[in-house]
C-alpha cells in the first residue's frame, strides 16, 4: 500500500494511469460508447468536417472517425494486452523453474530460449505471416512465440538473485516445498521486476501491432485499427491531414502514457530508488532472522 501511495503522489503517473484505464474501459464497452457504427459507409459524407454527430469528422468512405478510433482500441490495445499476459505467463513459469532449480534444468530451458533468440523478432513474425497468412491473430501468435523467451530470461535472472537469499535457504532447511517457497518467498520480491518489464513491453507491442497493420499485414478492412487507419489516410495526408492526425495522435498519447506510468512504476517498486526500499530491505532481514530463530 505504501508503494501504491508513493506511486500516485506523482501527478503525471496518476494522469497516465487514468488515461490508460479509461482507454481500456472505452475499448471494452465500445459498442455502447461509440456514437456511430464504425463500418457504416456514407459516400455523401466523404471527408466531411467535424459536426455534432461526427465529432472527429468522416474518412474517405464517410465512416465516423471517432467510432473507428474507439473500436480500434480492441485490436490495438486489448488484444495486445491479452497477448502480453500470455507471454509473461509462459515466461514466468519457465523463468521460475530455470532460476530456482538451476543446473541441468536451467541449461536445458535456456538453450531453448537461445534458439528462440537466434531468430530476429521481425523476421520470425514475417515468416509466420508468410506461412499462416496476414491477420492480426497470426501477428499476436508470433508475439507470443517471440516474447516468452525474453520474459523467461529476465525473470530467471531475478529468481536466481533472490533464490540465494538467506530466508530461502532457511525455508529449504525447514523442508518447505519448492512450490511453496517460490510462491511465498520468491514471487513477492520478483513481482516488481515482472510488472515493470511487462509494462515497458506493452507500449512497444502496441507500436508493433500498429506498424504491421499500417503495412497491411495486420487488421484487414473494414475492421478498425489505429495503424490501418493511418494506412488508409496516408494517400490524403497532405490534402486531408486531419484524417491521419486522429489515429496518429491517439497512438502517441497512449504509448506516451504507458511509458510515463512505467517510469513512475519502476521508481515506486525499485527498492534502490525510493525510501520504501529501506523498509523493504529491513523486512527481508527480519524475515531471515525469524527463520534463523526457527531453525535454532
Amino acid at each position: 500500500m505504501n508503494r501504491i501511495h508513493y506511486l500516485f503522489k506523482d501527478r503525471l503517473a496518476l494522469f497516465s494511469f487514468l488515461l490508460i484505464t479509461t482507454t481500456l474501459l472505452v475499448g471494452i464497452f465500445a459498442p455502447w460508447v461509440a456514437p456511430n457504427d464504425p463500418q457504416e459507409v456514407h459516400m455523401n459524407l466523404r471527408f466531411a468536417s467535424v459536426s455534432w454527430k461526427y465529432l472527429l469528422g468522416n474518412d474517405h468512405l464517410g465512416r465516423c472517425v471517432l467510432s473507428r478510433l474507439i473500436y480500434g482500441i480492441r485490436p490495438s490495445v486489448l488484444w495486445v494486452l491479452i497477448t502480453l499476459a500470455i507471454s509473461v505467463g509462459i515466461g514466468a513459469v519457465v523463468g521460475f523453474v530455470a532460476g530456482y532449480f538451476k543446473e541441468k534444468t536451467d541449461a536445458f530451458l535456456m538453450r531453448i530460449c537461445d534458439i528462440m533468440f537466434s531468430f530476429p523478432g521481425y523476421v520470425m513474425t514475417l515468416a509466420i505471416i508468410g506461412v499462416l497468412g496476414v491477420g492480426i491473430e497470426n501477428i499476436l501468435l508470433a508475439f507470443v512465440l517471440i516474447k516468452w523467451a525474453w520474459f523467461a530470461r529476465i525473470i530467471r535472472t531475478s529468481v536466481i538473485q533472490h533464490s540465494n537469499a538467506e530466508y530461502v535457504k532457511f525455508s529449504k532447511a525447514l523442508g518447505t516445498s519448492s512450490f511453496k517457497i517460490m510462491r511465498m518467498h520468491i514471487l513477492p520480491v520478483t513481482l516488481p521486476d515482472i510488472i515493470v518489464t511487462s509494462s515497458s513491453s506493452f507500449s512497444s507491442m502496441v507500436l508493433q501491432i500498429s506498424g504491421f497493420s499500417f503495412l497491411g499485414l495486420g487488421v484487414q478492412a473494414p475492421h478498425a485499427e489505429w495503424g490501418m487507419m493511418l494506412n488508409e489516410a496516408r494517400q490524403v495526408m497532405f490534402s486531408r491531414p486531419e484524417v491521419m492526425l486522429a489515429p496518429g495522435i491517439t497512438t502517441i498519447i497512449f504509448v506516451s502514457a504507458v511509458n510515463f506510468f512505467t517510469d513512475a512504476l519502476q521508481i515506486a517498486l525499485d527498492p534502490k530508488l525510493t525510501p520504501i526500499g529501506r523498509e523493504h530491505r529491513k523486512g527481508l532481514k527480519q524475515r531471515a532472522n525469524l527463520h534463523r530463530g526457527e531453525v535454532a
